[in-house]
């Protein structure tokens, strides 16, 4: 019976140790590394285009090559014990299947009538399963054969003599995931400061005297996060800024003449660092959701500030690109 129990005890002791270190957050990588140059050597320009997709593929590499792989859709120990890094890599899903749509809809496009990359119009779908399946498809096995439509679309990009990849820098297209990112960060700043709970005014209708919706709504709407997901949605906001830092930053790369037409290269700066402070350490052994001026601190609503000045930064940067 001792050597049951000590065996049982070791176990345990093995599990917690491992379900720490896959726990790890991955590190932040340098999108230049990412960077793709011509033919004719390290020299060369810079592809337009490259860098955003090789960095939209790094990002979803990250979630399947990092410590543990993949654990939003494992059923085994320590993985179905861990909820924290499965909310991170949700947040980081979503950026990614965002970029993705963006991608194959704007970024690859020319105009209206244009037609579709075919590599983008398989790899978007991919990205969209569940992130939860773990077999029959595996949802592994979808986001590593998007990450290769990807990397197929990108080799295109590189080739001078391939006319049909193109990936077109203007304002319009980059505004159009922009706004994207801006409801992405508006919601997670909600839900952050809903961890206290608070009456809001409803304002679904504001702004258009002539808006209808579906059904009527309550003038005032409690809104409060559940004590068990308080720290589900910081993670997912850790991981969908994770992502969002990196994609930022290869937007600098690509959207350069667009930027520094629009006067723009200080906002999305400024975007990148506000967005950079969610990602300082976390001391705390857990997501204190203290009041909002009690004892104890509140992390969501560190987190929601951050985020909300990241996104009043965004609504100024497309202002910025919208005016000629």
């Amino acid at each position: 019976m001792l050597k049951i129990l000590a065996g049982v005890l070791g176990l345990t002791v093995i599990l917690y140790f491992v379900g720490v270190y896959w726990s790890s957050e991955p590190e932040a990588f340098s999108v230049v590394d990412e960077n793709a140059y011509s033919q004719s050597g390290e020299n060369g320009p810079i592809i337009v285009g490259y860098t955003t997709v090789a960095t939209t593929e790094k990002i979803a590499r990250t979630l399947l090559d990092k410590p543990g792989g993949y654990l939003s859709n494992d059923i085994m120990p320590p993985s179905v014990l861990l909820d924290n890094i499965p909310s991170w890599e949700f947040g980081v899903l979503v950026q990614v299947r965002d970029m993705a749509s963006v991608l194959r809809n704007h970024m690859s496009r020319s105009q209206s009538q244009s037609m579709e990359n075919l590599f983008l119009q398989e790899a978007e779908p991919l990205f969209n399963n569940d992130h939860t399946l773990w077999i029959m498809p595996s949802a592994e096995s979808k986001y590593e054969s998007g990450i290769e439509h990807l990397s197929a679309y990108r080799k295109e990009l590189a080739k001078a003599d391939n006319q049909q990849a193109q990936f077109y820098v203007r304002a319009d297209n980059l505004n159009a995931w922009l706004s994207l990112v801006e409801k992405r960060l508006g919601g997670l700043s909600q839900r952050l400061t809903a961890s206290v709970g608070q009456e809001r005014v409803n304002t679904d209708l504001s702004g258009d005297s002539a808006a209808s919706q579906s059904t009527q709504s309550d003038n005032s709407i409690m809104v409060k996060t559940p004590w068990m997901k308080i720290d589900n949605t910081f993670y997912e906001a850790r991981g969908s800024c994770w992502a969002l830092i990196h994609l930022l930053k290869a937007i600098q790369i690509d959207f350069d003449t667009v930027l520094a037409k629009k006067n723009a290269k200080a906002s999305l700066s400024q975007i990148i660092r506000e967005l950079e402070a969610t990602q300082e350490s976390v001391w705390s052994p857990f997501i204190l959701n203290g009041s909002g001026f009690g004892l104890v601190a509140n992390h969501s609503l560190v987190m929601a500030s951050y985020i909300s000045r990241a996104n009043a930064g965004l609504i100024d940067l497309r202002e910025l690109l919208t005016k000629g």
